[in-house]
């Protein structure tokens, strides 16, 4: 399949310098698994969807999602770039994807600034991270535990998706991330951790993000919507967040891709929003 049929967006963003992109690929029903890894690989973007199954209102729509070095089981950023392109290609609306984790229910928006995405993430959750993954996690981050922030405990977040999740005390201490790269892609791939989810608190009702993505091959994610939703599980876990509160997570600053995601509780999951960008082939 050649490069011009798919369709390339920044999510998470309302200008095309920040965001995290991700391409589309609206019919890839005659595309193997190889084929599609092969097209993620090339592209070089976090992730790229393909949908394999016609795309209608009134039916689940099967999606899989590839990055450079792999296929994800679900992937936000490019589930909300899809919303996008099924909004200009297909038509605004409701939609259900059908991913390997699970039913996601997307919202497809059209407005004058643009397109715009949600998601219905899977079922959120938490469970704790061992003291012993915590010591190695923060080895291969070259953290000390002086970092963390004594009120939240280390923890795995879940949607569909593991994502461990560290809360350090301040925006200085993300500022210094420089991890060893083949030690947390080890680590990630061995446990099934897609990112690394390190906050910080950034003001009433937000939150500042860095997120490694090794188990990708992709140094780090400036957006990353699964995350987002599998951090709504965690906040929940600490009796911090109940159905209805909402918040917003920046990411990708330092890396020169200012991100917002906007985060709303829902009763067991979390509801994802942002705005995208289309981009030049």
């Amino acid at each position: 399949m050649a490069l011009s049929n798919l369709l390339r967006y920044s999510a998470f963003t309302a200008s095309s310098g920040g965001g995290n992109r991700a391409g589309v690929v609206l019919d890839a029903s005659a595309l193997t698994p190889s084929e599609m890894q092969s097209i993620a690989a090339e592209v070089g973007y976090s992730e790229s969807a393909f949908v394999t199954s016609e795309i209608q209102q009134n039916e689940p729509i099967s999606i899989r999602f590839f990055a450079p070095e792999g296929e994800v089981a679900f992937c936000g950023h490019a589930t909300i770039a899809t919303a996008a392109a099924i909004a200009e290609n297909i038509a605004p609306g409701a939609y259900e994807l059908s991913t390997q984790v699970g039913s996601v229910l997307i919202n497809a928006d059209l407005s004058k600034s643009g397109p715009r995405g949600s998601l219905d993430s899977p079922a959120t959750g938490s469970v704790p991270l061992s003291p012993g993954r915590l010591d190695e996690l923060l080895r291969v981050l070259r953290w000390s535990p002086e970092v963390l922030h004594p009120a939240y405990r280390p923890a795995i977040g879940t949607a569909g998706n593991h994502h461990p999740v560290l809360v350090v005390r301040d925006v200085e201490c993300l500022a210094t991330l420089d991890y060893d790269f083949a030690g947390l892609q080890r680590m990630c791939r061995q446990h099934e951790w897609i990112t690394v989810q390190l906050v910080t608190p950034d003001g009433p009702g937000v939150w500042r993000a860095r997120d490694p993505f090794p188990y990708g091959g992709v140094v780090e994610d400036p957006a990353t919507g699964s995350a987002a939703a599998a951090f709504t599980g965690y906040l929940r876990s600490l009796g911090q967040l109940a159905e209805g509160d909402s918040f917003t997570i920046r990411q990708g600053i330092e890396m020169g891709h200012p991100s917002e995601l906007e985060v709303l509780a829902l009763s067991d999951r979390a509801r994802v929003s942002g705005a995208v960008v289309r981009l030049p082939a």
